[in-house]
């Protein structure tokens, strides 16, 4: 296992980035390092990308909550998620989860939440600082995108597929009308046999697409006719915050399913293959152009597919609210 030692940067606010030792799968991105792990059989991996430029000396900082809200047009809304369940589902959880994001909350100056923790399979026994990290950005922006949702984080005892399945059941159990699984694993012959978790009346799941482009083929369970795969793009903004640009991001997975048949709502819309497109929708995710996330009381950017799947599902509870009642469901809800 390869490790990396990141330098003591100044950013902003006198704020010190610390010397640590993060595992990570040596895929480098631009300014970036991968900490998902790499590919095993079985096994799930998130999309998480942890940018190392120097901050001190780089003209960039991570994008706030108010820059992405506004680049967004978020903050036109009346809306803030109110009533709403958003359901976190990520393997080993983040032991700091509610410390790092009322530290997030305080340093962006955003009312905080208290998070619900589910432990479906029992108390994992051992801590992954990238799974840690995915579950500290996934909770950060949920809230950031809709800070008056209730925020449920569903652990897995292990980074298993069946045991982030159980964890998905669980939320959905818990009243969750909107899940976000930051996750994935290389598609698989019987991928379909899992279709039916995703599949609950009211509920909205969604995933990220992956970070390595086409490289590696498509990601389940984004690919999941039921599920909304979410991709990942690179946002520019003004001084005043404003979109400037708005491009897809290279490093975003995608591409046609060799398992998963094209669905009805795909139709007229590919003009290739026969297999399901991914993903669906994007939003912000190229690393240099990252989000700030707060985790062990420091402030890192961060970016990866990992981010906008999140941030979709809180703007999924925005809707919820503001029609009155859930979606009816997968990516047709959203008109893909």
């Amino acid at each position: 296992m390869k490790q990396l030692s990141i330098k003591k940067n100044v950013f902003n606010r006198a704020l010190l980035i610390p010397v640590i030792a993060l595992s990570f799968t040596p895929l480098v991105l631009a300014d970036s390092l991968r900490l998902g792990g790499g590919v095993r059989h079985g096994m799930a991996r998130p999309p998480v990308h942890l940018t190392i430029k120097p901050l001190a000396t780089a003209a960039w900082a991570p994008y706030s909550p108010k820059q992405i809200r506004h680049a967004y047009g978020v903050d036109q809304l009346t809306v803030t998620g109110s009533q709403q369940k958003i359901a976190i589902v990520d393997a080993y959880g983040d032991p700091s989860i509610q410390t790092d994001l009322n530290n997030f909350c305080s340093y962006y100056g955003i009312s905080t939440t208290t998070v619900q923790i589910l432990y479906p399979q029992g108390q994992p026994r051992v801590t992954d600082t990238g799974w840690a990290l995915e579950t500290a950005l996934d909770v950060e922006w949920a809230h950031a995108i809709a800070p008056g949702a209730t925020i449920i984080v569903s652990v897995a005892k292990s980074a298993s597929i069946n045991d982030l399945i159980g964890a998905v059941d669980a939320a959905v159990n818990a009243g969750a009308k909107v899940v976000s699984m930051s996750w994935g694993a290389p598609e698989f012959a019987g991928q379909a046999a899992y279709d039916s978790h995703f599949n609950k009346p009211g509920v909205t799941f969604v995933a990220s697409s992956g970070d390595y482009g086409e490289s590696t083929g498509v990601e389940w369970p984004a690919c999941s006719p039921n599920v909304i795969g979410v991709g990942g793009t690179s946002l520019y903004l003004d001084n005043n915050g404003n979109r400037t640009a708005e491009t897809a991001w290279s490093g975003s997975g995608g591409g046609i399913s060799a398992y998963t048949k094209r669905p009805a709502f795909q139709t007229g819309w590919q003009i290739w293959g026969g297999g399901r497109g991914v993903p669906d929708v994007s939003l912000v995710a190229d690393p240099n152009t990252g989000v700030g996330v707060y985790y062990g009381r420091h402030l890192y950017g961060v970016g990866g597919t990992s981010a906008s799947a999140p941030q979709w599902a809180a703007l999924v509870a925005l809707s919820n609210q503001a029609q009155g009642s859930p979606l009816s469901g997968g990516p047709v809800a959203l008109g893909c």
